[in-house]
């Protein structure tokens, strides 16, 4: 026990004297605290943020081509004004619409899930019996019921939620555009909060934000990309609700590894309650299959040009734990917050081989 608390104590006394460590650990903790304790009502800033750091990258590449700050700014700007103003008054109608018809296509989905189910023991007595598939109806039945008890339940804080999103809508981007606009200032005041001597925190934020800036633009062009091409595809095969299934699997892509085998279901299923085992299906499920095989192998390398080095195990538990923190944008920005974490231990001082730079380092030799 003694050994283990001096191994403690040895490793607090090295590290807590080198004070670009501190400064390190210091600015993780308190932006951390700040997100777990504010960040539902800092929610439309960090918005504002996510979004002006998406369109940055499009301002800077109007200034390449000679425009001035401002006027870039302002065409980005009006851009994405256009394309929120689209997403909001053309796609979410729709989808609305579409999922309604969806919800008012389930009980005869249902019936036919459930004559599907009772020709198993027939076709399979080996393998499931009739009481089985009696649970399995029952247990559907019930998560159904569950599910509609949910939805109801959701009805009233919906009011609420959307007048919340009202405010968002207006919020939101007014505070982008801003934080576009005097982003220079913005960092130079921040760069002057933080002491002089911060050496370990800039080679962090300058990995994170050389990969964090390409992955996060890249996923939202992948997105785009990945739901243009599904909506065009199932559109030209006559899928019912192609819209809403092209919503899904372009937001699939957020969560790699997952998101396309979770996507893969409502397309399948809805596929076959619409043509059965037919040969309609199979090309819908074949023609699916081409679409993830291009987004994995072509798409994907074109887009992010640098690869975010992790193991896939350190995704998914980056999603699972992110994701359970801040919901939808935990797992949205998962990867990026797991490469914050990889860079830190990369940049983290190795006392092994500079323990010369640490003050009291020779002392410490001479003494062993």
């Amino acid at each position: 026990m003694n050994k283990h608390t001096n191994l403690l104590r040895e490793w607090y006394e090295r590290y807590s004297s080198d004070p670009q460590v501190v400064i390190l650990g210091v600015l993780l903790v308190t932006g951390f605290l700040i997100m777990l304790t504010l960040g539902k009502m800092l929610a439309p800033v960090l918005a504002g943020v996510v979004i002006a750091y998406l369109l940055d990258g499009l301002v800077e590449k109007c200034q390449q081509l000679g425009a001035p700050r401002m006027s870039a700014v302002v065409l980005v700007f009006i851009l994405f004004m256009t394309v929120f103003i689209f997403i909001l008054l053309w796609l979410l109608p729709r989808l609305s619409y579409q999922l309604t018809q969806l919800v008012q296509e389930l009980p005869r989905m249902v019936v036919k899930g459930h004559e599907l189910l009772l020709t198993l023991p027939e076709k399979y007595p080996h393998l499931f019996t009739e009481a089985q598939v009696g649970d399995i109806i029952a247990e559907i039945r019930a998560d159904i019921t569950a599910w509609g008890q949910r939805v109801l339940s959701l009805s009233l804080p919906a009011v609420f939620g959307l007048m919340s999103m009202m405010v968002y809508l207006i919020l939101v981007p007014v505070l982008a555009f801003f934080f576009l606009k005097d982003k220079h200032s913005i960092m130079e005041w921040f760069s002057t909060s933080l002491p002089k001597q911060r050496r370990l925190v800039d080679e962090v934020a300058h990995d994170v934000n050389s990969q964090v800036a390409n992955y996060v633009r890249g996923k939202v062009w992948e997105i785009f990309i990945v739901g243009a091409a599904s909506y065009a595809t199932f559109s030209l095969m006559g899928l019912n609700f192609a819209l809403l299934l092209a919503s899904i699997v372009g937001l699939s892509v957020i969560i790699p590894y997952i998101g396309a085998a979770v996507a893969t279901l409502p397309v399948a299923l809805i596929a076959w309650f619409q043509w059965g085992w037919s040969a309609d299906f199979g090309w819908l499920i074949f023609a699916y299959g081409v679409l993830q095989a291009l987004d994995g192998y072509l798409l994907v390398p074109l887009l992010f040009s640098e690869v975010v080095n992790l193991h896939p195990v350190a995704i998914i538990i980056a999603i699972l734990v992110f994701g359970g923190l801040w919901g939808f944008w935990g797992v949205f920005f998962a990867i990026p917050l797991a490469t914050l974490v990889n860079a830190v231990l990369h940049a983290w001082p190795d006392k092994d081989k500079d323990g010369d730079d640490l003050p009291g380092a020779s002392e410490s030799s001479a003494s062993v």
